[in-house]
């Protein structure tokens, strides 16, 4: 029996597949916990809170609850933890939904705004710096193939 050298042998995708995936893991997990250590340090704030704001950032306009929970793929109790000590620090307000007595809508108040401009503008910086090994080629080209896989992989979930 030959004794093959492992790198001579075709590797199939499924090979290809998972060094990928444990690589995306790794950069991600990587580069959120300096992400949520910069927060933490230099703001005073957590991650959660800042994904929080950065959502009704987008929405100006305000989100209920169950939107905003859906949107950023937590349950409803984690972000009213959130939503409860924002709104006590002035960052935002809670408004009735008119014919919906059970349903409430936040935004962030001109504090909020303000504060969220601040740590947007830290938050990009910092992920900058995390994937400055990267152009921003290389970057966007990265992002198309994890979009391709996302959309591959949605479709998919459609077929079940």
């Amino acid at each position: 029996m030959k004794n093959l050298d492992q790198r001579q042998v075709a590797q199939p995708d499924s090979k290809e597949h998972l060094r990928l995936w444990l690589r995306l893991l790794k950069v991600s997990r990587t580069v959120e916990s300096e992400l949520r250590e910069r927060l933490r340090v230099e703001f005073g704030t957590t991650l959660p809170r800042f994904d929080v704001m950065s959502a009704l950032y987008r929405n100006q306009s305000g989100m209920k609850m169950s939107e905003l929970s859906r949107m950023l793929m937590v349950s409803n109790g984690n972000v009213t933890g959130i939503v409860d000590r924002l709104t006590e620090d002035g960052m935002m307000i809670r408004e009735a939904v008119p014919g919906d007595r059970r349903a409430a809508r936040v935004k962030l108040t001109q504090k909020g705004i303000a504060e969220f401009a601040k740590l947007a503008e830290a938050h990009e910086r910092w992920v900058s710096e995390l994937l400055g090994g990267l152009s921003g080629g290389d970057s966007a080209i990265a992002a198309n193939f994890i979009s391709t896989a996302l959309r591959a992989n949605k479709e998919a979930g459609d077929d079940h």
